[in-house]
């Protein structure tokens, strides 16, 4: 039985039988669970899709925010303890990738957990700076930010109502990605596949091929056409490609301990 902790932190969509494996979906910042709506049941009826959900918005509303990369990938971490009985892949976008990548970290060092696969989204490997960011503590140059990137979540900043709402978590989300300073790159003893949109205007498609440097495995590189958000328009095509990779590692199996911890 799951405990309080991980039903506030994870939202499931659970498979029509006995997950063989789990999808842990990551959002973007200034994003909620309900970005992966339509994910949840794409994948076979034995994977069962999980969606991180960040304090400080919907259900969540009234949860005190988190402001570092560290204490969010830690609390999350916590929380993920109950899922990691079977294995488990993680796609994550933006905000979501770097915070993929910390998650997996820490489950292979702090849990002796390997995640199947690490999917990373529209956004700069960990020992490389983005210069792109606004001022976390300047609201109109955050709000000018998430308007000119777009996404889903843009419009609800036309909403004077609905802006405040959403504000403060917005604010600190982009207070993580300010703090999130370029560090080592570890390489991970798992697959790390990398995607990206052909036009987005701050993630050069050159500097996301250094995610390879986040895996001592294997890399790929899926570039899709699109800005930052080339994963709504290319929704399909971008689930179909991570279903394919689920199902490959359904096939050959994946190891769930790393027998060893990570330097």
């Amino acid at each position: 039985m799951l405990d309080l902790c991980a039903s506030e932190w994870v939202k499931r969509h659970p498979s029509a039988g006995p997950p063989r494996l789990r999808l842990l979906c990551l959002p973007h910042a200034g994003g909620s669970a309900a970005f992966f709506h339509e994910w949840g049941r794409r994948f076979g009826d034995d994977v069962e899709v999980l969606v991180a959900r960040y304090p400080g918005r919907h259900d969540r509303i009234g949860d005190p925010v988190i402001t570092t990369m560290d204490e969010l990938a830690d609390r999350l971490c916590a929380a993920l303890r109950g899922f990691i009985d079977v294995p488990l892949a993680i796609f994550g976008h933006s905000m979501g990738a770097s915070l993929g990548y910390e998650t997996a970290l820490r489950l292979s060092r702090r849990y002796g957990f390997r995640p199947a696969a690490l999917m990373v989204s529209g956004r700069t490997p960990p020992d490389t700076p983005d210069d792109t960011l606004p001022d976390p503590d300047d609201v109109e140059s955050v709000l000018a930010e998430v308007r000119r990137l777009g996404g889903t979540d843009a419009a609800v900043l036309d909403d004077p109502d609905l802006r405040e709402l959403v504000l403060p978590a917005l604010l600190a989300d982009f207070k993580v990605v300010s703090g999130y300073t370029p560090r080592d790159c570890v390489a991970l003893p798992l697959p790390v596949v990398a995607y990206v949109g052909d036009a987005d205007p701050d993630v050069d498609v050159e500097v996301v091929r250094g995610w390879a440097r986040a895996s001592s495995v294997d890399f790929t590189l899926k570039v899709f056409p699109g800005d930052h958000f080339y994963l709504v328009d290319q929704r399909d095509r971008l689930v179909h490609d991570v279903g394919a990779r689920l199902a490959a590692l359904k096939e050959r199996g994946s190891p769930r301990s790393t027998g060893h911890t990570l330097s």
